[in-house]
């Protein structure tokens, strides 16, 4: 602790502090016997979900763009990490309004149609695609659907996410809107090798 508090220039109460906030969600461990810390075992899972994201990523670039393009809305593209949505490609609504963006933060999955179509695939299998309004924020809705691979199993999701009255007026999703985030993501799930429907 006291090298790290040197290299950081912290002082030490500062960096245990970081230090147990680190340890009680994985990413650090600590020695018992020397009391000595050193990463831990979540840094895998990130490690593996940067990965599993990247491939995902790569594939979805071109569709997403297109997806944003056609809906006028900012598209999102996420993966399960842990009991979040990681989001791993994020396309910026084209109406050059001020945007946060998005890539690398993580949500939950309940609130949001990501995490549903990511976690409740078999539920949203009959229609392909599930939806949230204002569950996440306040006057926003959003429309997902879940990206397969070869083996079919859902490793990912695309939605778009915008104003309520444009994307779900009525809190019922826009039926071109569902139609065109469903084969975005098939068309992503096809480029992962997935069968076609």
């Amino acid at each position: 602790m006291a090298d790290l508090a040197k290299e950081l220039e912290l002082p030490k109460a500062t960096v245990y502090g970081i230090l147990r906030t680190l340890q009680a969600v994985g990413f650090v461990e600590q020695d018992s016997d020397s009391g000595k810390y050193q990463l831990g075992a979540a840094m895998f899972h990130i490690g593996s979900s940067y990965l599993d994201g990247n491939e995902l990523r790569r594939h979805a670039l071109g569709w997403a763009n297109a997806l944003a393009t056609r809906t006028g809305e900012s598209v999102l593209i996420g993966t399960r990490h842990e009991h979040l949505v990681l989001i791993v490609h994020h396309v910026l609504r084209p109406d050059d309004s001020p945007q946060p963006l998005e890539i690398g933060s993580v949500l939950p999955v309940e609130t949001t149609a990501l995490g549903k179509a990511l976690v409740a695939h078999r539920q949203v299998t009959d229609r392909g695609w599930t939806s949230e309004v204002g569950e996440l924020l306040p006057g926003v809705a959003s429309i997902a659907a879940p990206i397969e691979n070869r083996k079919r199993l859902v490793i990912g999701a695309v939605a778009i996410s915008g104003a309520v009255e444009r994307v779900c007026p009525d809190r019922s999703p826009r039926p071109e809107l569902v139609a065109d985030v469903v084969e975005c993501a098939r068309a992503i799930s096809r480029d992962l090798g997935a069968t076609a429907w």
